[in-house]
């Protein structure tokens, strides 16, 4: 965002609020909202607001279903942070169509992946100033049906989608799968494109993890500021070109990152093969001139 003080911030799955803590190391936050729907893990972030020093006066954390019950409904929020269940089930009640959230779309989410009714829902709580930023599994760059239908909405109709941003595959605990961060904001400086970063080979491995280096969080960042097409790793992409490709927002369509094969010297292999071969023989012939002198049989 580039910005030192942000009004507030809100993450809607917060857990136990290390992305809302997150925002307040990078940034002078004045309050904090979120909304978790397991009571334990919403009774730790309340703890963990107090223990980063952060006032009680300064945190509204609410317990509830989000999508079912959302607590903030008449609020707008400058920064929005979320790493939601992915492709969770919930409800894609036909009543829903008349919420605020889900109205203007025409479509809800499949009751069998709710991630983009959790991108609606943070669309709604988005101030026109403000930038949101959400992890999503990959699925939802390419996926057809209702959330084809909703994707093409948010690129076409409202243009708020910014970047794309692929993450190396088993950053997560509990799931393996690759994920991706998409960045959306209502008032874009840069509404003719948008920015694809494939950041999936930049990594470290801890333990059965993958995780990013000081050095690769610095490459998104920087990518990001300058919004530069750079060989094998970003493109800013015309919105002409995203139509082009029926709003399909799948990474590798944009940035390529194909190696070409080393081509491979036959004639140089076939004289190492043949160079191996003699050792071989004449190791073996010492080896049948030792066993004549000791008077034992070959091992060949």
């Amino acid at each position: 965002m580039g910005k030192k003080k942000i009004k507030n911030a809100y993450d809607p799955t917060c857990g136990s609020g290390s992305l809302l803590l997150r925002i307040g190391k990078e940034a002078e936050v004045a309050n904090f909202y979120g909304q978790e729907m397991n009571r334990t893990t919403y009774n730790l972030c309340r703890m963990n607001m107090i223990l980063h020093d952060v006032h009680y006066s300064r945190f509204d954390i609410r317990q509830d279903d989000t999508l079912e019950h959302p607590q903030h409904m008449d609020m707008r929020f400058e920064a929005i942070v979320a790493n939601p269940p992915f492709s969770a089930k919930w409800s894609a009640n036909a009543l829903l169509m008349n919420d605020d959230r889900y109205s203007q779309y025409g479509r809800l989410a499949p009751s069998s992946a709710a991630d983009y009714a959790f991108v609606q829902h943070m669309i709604h709580h988005l101030q026109d100033n403000g930038t949101m930023a959400v992890v999503l599994p990959h699925g939802v760059l390419f996926r057809g049906g209702a959330e084809g239908h909703i994707r093409q909405y948010l690129i076409e109709d409202r243009n708020y989608l910014d970047a794309v941003i692929g993450l190396p595959a088993n950053m997560f605990y509990g799931t393996s799968i690759p994920t991706c961060i998409m960045v959306y904001k209502k008032c874009r400086e840069n509404p003719e494109d948008i920015l694809f970063i494939d950041a999936s080979q930049h990594y470290e491995k801890v333990g059965k993890q993958n995780q990013l280096r000081p050095q690769d969080i610095d490459k998104i960042i920087r990518t990001v500021k300058e919004r530069t097409s750079i060989d094998k790793y970003s493109y800013v992409a015309p919105l002409s070109e995203v139509k082009e490709n029926d709003y399909n927002l799948n990474i590798p369509r944009y940035v390529d990152t194909f190696e070409e094969e080393e081509q491979i010297d036959l004639q140089k292999v076939a004289k190492e093969l043949q160079d191996i071969e003699a050792s071989m023989k004449a190791t073996n012939d010492k080896i049948a001139d030792y066993c004549k002198q000791l008077k034992i049989p070959t091992p060949f």
